[in-house]
């Protein structure tokens, strides 16, 4: 017998590597119609990826469309505290439903379900897997334009359940300036690439910080290596959020939906195209 090459073109024999890449995907429920789901990913943690999630899901509701968010960081969940929600998520014996922001943003999030906000999440990877698979499938999401998700950081086994389990039709790297974002760039790009799932471009977070008496912007951790690192990806940096006081004190307070997203214009444009 021939070692398998794994190209299925010139061959007629049913095999593993012949199945279906979707065949893992989980189909929404019936009381759910969401038309785009958007993933928000970082190489590594630390870098805002919820601070873009949560301004592009305020953003895109601000323009008027049916907005949702899942978060699927379900050890470290800071969306519900974003955005001011507290409450218990209600379930009958078919459906969870997601919480609603001040806004009308749909949310779910693990903080929505447990009893203190502030437990540890001390759970295997599969379980973790499993609630979001449940976020996905159990919640009647209701008519939805664009859901955004709160991917876990870096590229193991939950990232890789999200990436599996639910169709996405793009994703945004989220990223600092830092030299070493070349290196966590390349490892979100390189597993979208080999899960098939389109990249829409890198956000720059914590770009720079403007001065406060004339303007300019005061670059905190040098020079911004994050345009370079989308060029040599082939990918467009959509744009570049500055570190701003204001926008920290308004998570801090869960009244982020006051918050300028116009910072995120042109991301939001390109998202609307897909």
């Amino acid at each position: 017998m021939s070692e398998c090459n794994h190209d299925c073109s010139n061959c007629s024999k049913s095999c593993s590597s012949r199945e279906n890449k979707e065949s893992l995907l989980v189909p929404q429920n019936e009381a759910s119609d969401i038309k785009k789901v958007i993933g928000v990913v970082s190489g590594k943690g630390g870098v805002g990826k919820s601070m873009v999630t949560s301004l592009l899901a305020c953003a895109m509701n601000r323009a008027g469309k049916k907005t949702a968010l899942l978060d699927a960081d379900i050890t470290g969940p800071s969306i519900p505290k974003m955005f001011g929600l507290h409450e218990r998520a209600v379930a009958d014996e078919t459906y969870m439903y997601p919480a609603e922001t001040t806004g009308g943003i749909k949310v779910m999030s693990l903080n929505l379900l447990v009893e203190n906000e502030t437990d540890p999440v001390i759970w295997r990877g599969p379980v973790i897997a499993g609630l979001i698979q449940q976020f996905w499938k159990d919640v009647k999401w209701g008519n939805v334009d664009y859901m955004f998700i709160d991917m876990p950081p870096g590229t193991g086994d939950v990232p890789l359940t999200v990436f599996q389990s639910i169709k996405l039709d793009g994703i945004i790297i989220a990223a600092t300036p830092q030299e070493l974002v070349s290196m966590i760039v390349s490892k979100a790009v390189n597993m979208a690439k080999m899960m098939n799932v389109p990249i829409v471009g890198v956000v720059e977070n914590m770009s720079y910080l403007k001065c406060p008496h004339c303007g300019e912007p005061i670059e905190i951790f040098g020079k911004s290596h994050t345009a370079e690192a989308a060029a040599q990806n082939k990918l467009p940096l959509l744009d570049r959020i500055p570190l701003d006081p204001t926008l920290a004190s308004l998570s801090d307070a869960g009244k982020i939906e006051q918050a300028d997203s116009t910072v995120l214009e042109n991301t939001v444009k390109t998202i609307l195209t897909i």
